[in-house]
């Protein structure tokens, strides 16, 4: 498959480069369209959390970073690469599966769900991907990990398995597994939604320490107090387009938008 480009202009150098570029994303199921043309980039070091009602097309446009939802139009590309295409003499060309596989190792995600082997330890669940995907070899893998785990508060758990921790420790472990594999970028999609309200707090405490790091993160939460206190930039989506976009102290303390208001009246 391919298609006709027009070569982007040239802008000036950013002092933190983007690491995420979004034009013009739209994707549909069916006749019911769910992002309408999304717009958005994302710079190194930023964190940047989505906010909006249910069926706005906030986890389907992350699902979309990635490629575990093809796009019907538009591009992204993360740091600097169309993550399934590639563009020769002025054409995009859809990469093969195990190409965009390649890509997809700059991309961490973070889902509702642990997803953890339930068969594997603490340690096996962070270190299969380093190993088995990237060569690394088990040693230096064992190590990072080791140091991942005392980085999410998890030291002493490597041996445990899933079903021993708490849905907060599952998470963190989650959280341990997709940086593992050093990604450019990490997604979260509503990390702490399948948790006890009395867990969430461990998991977010974790994002936080994350965010001051300089990861780049895109988080799609609703965790208000979060967005608030960790987000560099809020963006809010509503019906598969970005409706406004700001500060926490502007989406949040003092929103434009009718929409965004009545959203927030919600919570606040």
């Amino acid at each position: 498959m391919s298609q006709t480009v027009t070569a982007p202009s040239q802008t000036p150098a950013l002092t933190n480069p983007p690491v995420l570029v979004a034009k013009a994303v739209r994707k549909s199921f069916g006749h019911t369209e769910v992002l309408s043309g999304i717009d958005l980039e994302v710079t190194q070091g930023e964190t940047v959390v989505i906010l909006g009602p249910s069926g706005s097309g906030k986890s389907t446009f992350l699902r979309c970073i990635n490629l575990l939802e093809d796009l019907n139009g538009g591009r992204i590309l993360v740091d600097g690469k169309d993550v399934g295409f590639e563009e020769k003499h002025g054409r995009l060309h859809e990469l093969a599966p195990s190409q965009v596989a390649r890509r997809r190792q700059d991309i961490g995600m973070v889902f509702q769900q642990f997803n953890l082997f339930a068969h594997m330890t603490v340690l096996q669940n962070i270190i299969e991907a380093p190993v088995g995907i990237k060569r690394e070899s088990r040693a230096e893998a064992t190590l990072r990990a080791r140091k991942l785990l005392a980085q999410v508060n998890l030291e002493g758990k490597e041996d445990a398995y899933p079903r021993q921790l708490s849905g907060g420790q599952q998470q963190r472990v989650a959280i341990a597994r997709a940086l593992a594999m050093r990604p450019k970028l990490m997604l979260f999609d509503e990390p702490t939604s399948a948790l006890d309200p009395e867990l969430v707090g461990e998991v977010l405490a974790t994002m936080r320490e994350l965010s001051a790091t300089g990861l780049t993160m895109v988080v799609v939460t609703h965790e208000i107090s979060f967005a608030r206190e960790a987000a560099d930039r809020v963006v809010f989506m509503d019906g598969g387009v970005v409706v406004e976009q700001g500060t926490p102290e502007q989406v949040i303390g003092n929103p434009q938008h009718e929409r965004t208001r009545s959203f927030l009246a919600r919570f606040l």
